[in-house]
């Protein structure tokens, strides 16, 4: 199996690549309790984000310093960089990586990842391109999928919420398709899943199914990956959809859901979840984010000292 000179898409990834990047990850996490995990030494990533980031950006910078690397970066760089000079992004890529190993970006625009891979002599890692993907979140959803139900091809994922502009959504559905996992999008019409990625899916032979409101399939949902509206991607001038009350889960909804469902997000979380639930045994959303963590060790570890074959 080759090993990886970029993550920029889930389409890189299949399941024995995928079955032996999680073994490494269940590793790492056991590596981080026992203090062993110093083995990038004198490598140093950066962190070109030009949107704002919590999770993905801490817990990729953390991942490099428990891994003994260091951190060079910007959290802002479309204010904070040569980009207000009118530096171009390929520009700034071939210099930062004359400085490191690895750059980790965050961009708005969907491909830039690709651009930057295309003029870079170091990996990159795509950390969200606008509205196109996000493939370690999906990587580390699909983690914790697992983690709940060993068999992903015989559960239901039920998708809510904004899914046009939802990158993480696009990511983690793509990975599902290949386990033939039962899938549900529910959303408004407004903010329904593109339909080219619908009938990607249909065309892979996907059960797949859309949905007006959670109160339809949530008996029979396993996992229910709730996501806020993005009102950052949406047109300026446009009709501008609500905060996702109406999508949100209630008293009523989570009476009717199954005992071993798991409730996910990507964070953060506006009012699709209220904060009552988070002491749900099925709320799994924190230890979602925890497991970004040791899934974005084991990725660096890939990239920067590959995995024996």
């Amino acid at each position: 199996m080759p090993s990886l000179q970029h993550v920029l898409s889930v389409r890189q990834f299949d399941k024995p690549r995928i079955d032996r990047l999680f073994a490494r990850v269940r590793e790492m996490r056991g590596n981080v309790k026992r203090g062993q995990c110093s083995i990038l030494g004198n490598r140093l990533m950066a962190s070109l984000f030009y949107e704002p980031s919590t999770r993905t950006r801490l817990s990729f910078e953390a991942a490099m310093l428990t891994l003994g690397g260091a951190v060079v970066g910007t959290e802002s760089a479309g204010h904070f960089s040569s980009v207000t000079k009118g530096e171009s992004l390929e520009d700034t890529v071939c210099v930062i990586g004359g400085y490191v190993q690895v750059i980790v970006l965050r961009h708005p625009e969907r491909g830039s990842a690709e651009r930057a891979a295309s003029v870079s002599n170091v990996p990159i890692i795509n950390a969200g391109d606008g509205d196109g993907e996000h493939p370690t979140q999906a990587l580390l959803d699909l983690f914790t999928i697992e983690e709940s139900f060993k068999d992903i091809g015989r559960i239901h994922v039920v998708f809510v919420g904004d899914l046009k502009n939802g990158r993480t959504v696009h990511s983690l559905a793509r990975l599902l398709a290949m386990y033939d996992t039962r899938m549900s999008f529910v959303s408004p019409d407004s903010l329904r899943l593109p339909d080219n990625l619908f009938q990607e899916f249909v065309a892979a032979g996907c059960e797949v199914r859309e949905h007006g409101t959670l109160d339809e399939p949530v008996d029979e949902a396993d996992v229910i990956y709730m996501t806020r509206v993005q009102k950052e991607r949406q047109a300026k001038g446009g009709c501008v959809a609500g905060d996702g009350s109406d999508y949100a889960l209630t008293h009523d909804l989570v009476a009717h859901m199954k005992k071993t469902a798991v409730i996910m997000h990507p964070l953060p979380r506006n009012s699709e979840i209220p904060t009552w639930f988070d002491a749900d045994p099925r709320a799994a959303y924190f230890r979602q984010a925890k497991n970004g963590l040791y899934v974005r060790m084991a990725l660096l570890e890939e990239l920067l000292n590959p995995f024996p074959e």
